[in-house]
């Protein structure tokens, strides 16, 4: 990265057109715009090095604004890469789908738990049981949590 005033040059640079620094305005002049929304809009405004903007370092904006430097950086990232709409909307959060355990895994597991041991073991324990339940296939991933919450409600002995 080159360097300028002593800095590192910014690694996202935004330059607005006419059209969506009006939209922009727009947003942070109507009143009814989200809170997030209206921040976001404000620092895209701020960040403008464009013909039509004056910028500002990016901490004095995180500082006016209230938010962390790296939320701006995301925030022109994502203005580069997907557009003025995707920056103004918060990214949803990726998370796996939560595994929900039927009667079907419970009775599963419990005859597991109630057969004899691996050999080279004296009882089973959860996180064997755990091991197993995944490797026979009854389910694709399991905590040794959620062993400990199936079968304590058949009042287990192993638990």
């Amino acid at each position: 990265m080159q360097e300028y005033r002593g800095m590192k040059a910014p690694r996202y640079k935004v330059t607005l057109t006419l059209e969506e620094r009006g939209q922009l305005e727009e947003l942070t002049r109507s009143g009814k715009t989200a809170a997030a929304k209206f921040i976001h809009a404000r620092a895209l405004l701020l960040c403008d090095a464009g013909a039509h903007g004056y910028p500002w370092k990016v901490a004095d904006v995180a500082t006016a604004l209230g938010i962390t430097t790296r939320t701006i950086e995301h925030l022109k990232e994502r203005f580069l890469e997907e557009g003025i709409e995707a920056a103004l909307v918060r990214k949803p959060a990726v998370k796996p789908p939560k595994l929900t355990f039927d009667g079907a895994f419970d009775a599963r597991l419990t005859a597991l738990a109630c057969s004899p041991a691996p050999a080279g073991h004296v009882r089973w324990t959860v996180r064997l049981l755990a091991e197993k339940v995944v490797e026979l296939q009854i389910a694709p991933r399991v905590s040794t949590m959620s062993i400990h919450r199936s079968l304590k409600k058949t009042r287990s002995s192993l638990t």
